[in-house]
């Protein structure tokens, strides 16, 4: 079972993303940062915040899930707001996704927000609102289940340093997780965090037993050239002690994001 967690960057790299998934064909994929508009038959919108301006693919869950057909595709938004096409206001869903190959049922899953509620007029003031998704999947091939799970930590635009918010929504993420695994799980816990790898939000989680891999197996970053601003870890992959000897990449080619694709091979 090969697990794969990606901030999709709201396929502003689309073309590069959709073929990459396509090919590397994880058999659970956690993306991050991921576009639903339904209403919109248009390929790309742009995003608009103040000077912070990026093309979004429209409906990039619809197109991941069209390049994983043997997937149960699950979108899991935070909030709704509005893309443009030219001077018009589409809505449109922001949040993340799962993708579960349909051989690994799913015998469990909780959804919740670690930060603020759903916001369904608007993406809201940052740091905005944060989901996150935990599903437990039965691997036949080791006669065990596995619980997965992923989020999108918030952004602050003061930086990645630990706040009393990242605190509490670390705390949150750990309830989330611990309410659907088991003892004996193999156990992943995966995302985008936001924050820095001495934050605290590690010593949070590594009461339920998971430690990162990232920092663990010395890689400099996870990020990828088309991120140039300071500072190279985002995303981080954390797993019990049952995977703590599984192998694990951070994926630098090719560059389908501003984030690399982390890929835990069970």
């Amino acid at each position: 079972m090969k697990v794969m967690s990606l901030n999709g960057w709201g396929g502003t790299l689309g073309d590069e993303l959709l073929a990459y998934l396509a090919a590397a064909d994880p058999d659970m994929l956690c993306l991050q940062e991921v576009v639903s508009t339904p209403a919109s038959s248009a390929e790309v919108l742009t995003y608009r915040d103040g000077d912070h301006i990026l093309p979004q693919r429209a409906n990039l869950f619809r197109e991941v899930a069209e390049a994983l057909p043997d997937h149960v595709a699950l979108f899991c938004p935070a909030a709704q707001g509005v893309l443009h096409d030219g001077d018009r206001a589409v809505p449109s869903q922001w949040g993340l996704a799962t993708f579960v190959r349909r051989a690994s049922p799913i015998i469990g899953q909780a959804q919740g927000f670690v930060h603020k509620a759903f916001s369904p007029n608007g993406y809201g003031d940052h740091p905005r609102s944060r989901v996150a998704h935990i599903v437990r999947l039965w691997d036949f091939a080791r006669d065990r289940a596995v619980t997965i799970g992923h989020m999108h930590g918030l952004r602050d635009l003061a930086g990645k340093h630990d706040t009393p918010a990242r605190r509490a929504q670390a705390e949150r993420l750990a309830a989330l997780f611990s309410s659907l695994a088991e003892p004996g799980d193999a156990q992943i816990l995966c995302g985008d965090f936001n924050v820095e790898p001495d934050s605290e939000t590690f010593a949070i989680l590594g009461r339920l037993g998971l430690r990162d891999l990232v920092t663990a197996r010395g890689f400099p970053g996870t990020r990828s050239s088309h991120y140039t601003k300071p500072g190279r870890f985002a995303d981080y992959m954390l797993v019990n002690t049952t995977l703590a000897d599984a192998p694990f990449d951070v994926v630098t080619a090719p560059e389908v994001s501003d984030h690399c694709p982390l890929v835990l091979a069970l």
